[in-house]
């Protein structure tokens, strides 16, 4: 494809056309020393290799921030020993696992068994309270990653006597960590952490009396899988599949510009039940969401909202 030094024709002034409609989401990269024809050029390949990647896998990654994007497609393009993003975008049009691979770098994957202990606190102390008073309860965790902290949800439930009417839908974009939190099986080495996380998020029993130890790993017990689907769902592409009391949706919207943070917002919207629960991250915030005004917070610090309309 002819991006510089000539005209574009057929199939090719299509996609460019197709790309001028989302070209303005992006903010300018800064590249020490690049001049602003480099800036372009660089911009133009992105562009299109985003493009490629949601027309023949159905990965829409296009709205997603700018400097985060640029970070990790010259990841991949280095570590696919490449010179260039366009060479890049060769490789990952006619080679499938090569797309993979960049998957693997476009969405980041960072969890661990109750992360943020006192985020975990306050759930069971303001939330806990809230969610005895449903007969039945529908949880989603949104881009659950590896599934540690859906385990975390389960346990908690567990000890707070509201796992069996619980239902905890998780899912994430990539169906390898689906496979991976399907297992419930972790490194032993991270047990140590993971209990003294499990400790100060106010846990009730010791915590390996939910795993078995082998020599490497820690097999958590099936009764914590009873109630957990695990399903893949894009948040980009995807509708509401079902209403929810509780929306888990940490650390995610961080990496999204604000077109599509609002875009999300409005599925977690459509998703939650009346006076439902919505979980961010804590560097997230509904501060600048074109829902803002439709939640109030339970826990500014630990971003826990109610929704109110």
């Amino acid at each position: 494809m002819q991006i510089n030094g000539g005209p574009l024709v057929g199939k090719e002034k299509e996609a460019m056309n197709a790309l001028r409609g989302i070209h303005s989401v992006y903010t300018n990269p800064w590249l020490p020393g690049a001049t602003g024809e480099q800036e372009e050029r660089e911009r133009v390949e992105i562009l299109l290799l985003l493009e490629g990647l949601f027309r023949l896998y159905g990965y829409d990654f296009r709205n997603y921030a700018y400097p985060f994007l640029r970070r990790r497609i010259w990841h991949r393009v280095y570590a696919e020993r490449l010179s260039t993003i366009s060479g890049l975008q060769e490789r990952v049009i006619h080679d499938r696992s090569c797309m993979e691979r960049l998957l693997g770098d476009l969405v980041i994957h960072v969890t661990e068994m109750f992360r943020d202990p006192t985020f975990f606190a306050a759930f069971r102390e303001q939330v806990i309270p809230i969610l005895r008073e449903q007969p039945s309860l529908r949880i989603w965790h949104a881009g659950c990653a590896t599934g540690e902290e859906v385990y975390s949800t389960a346990i908690l439930l567990d000890e707070e006597g509201l796992y069996d009417r619980a239902r905890i839908y998780a899912t994430d974009i990539s169906e390898d960590v689906l496979h991976i939190a399907e297992r419930a099986s972790y490194p032993l080495n991270k047990m140590q952490e993971y209990t003294k996380n499990y400790m100060r998020a106010g846990g009730k029993d010791a915590f390996s009396h939910y795993y078995s130890a082998s020599k490497e790993t820690a097999e958590f017990h099936p009764f914590l899988k009873e109630k957990i689907v695990f399903a893949q769902h894009n948040l980009v592409t995807d509708r509401s599949f079902n209403e929810f009391h509780v929306i888990f949706c940490r650390n995610v919207l961080i990496y999204f510009n604000s077109h599509l943070h609002n875009q999300v917002h409005r599925l977690i919207y459509d998703s939650l039940s009346a006076s439902g629960i919505l979980v961010l991250g804590h560097k997230e915030s509904m501060a600048f969401s074109a829902h803002a005004d439709d939640y109030e917070a339970l826990d500014p610090q630990e971003k826990i909202f109610r929704k109110v309309k």
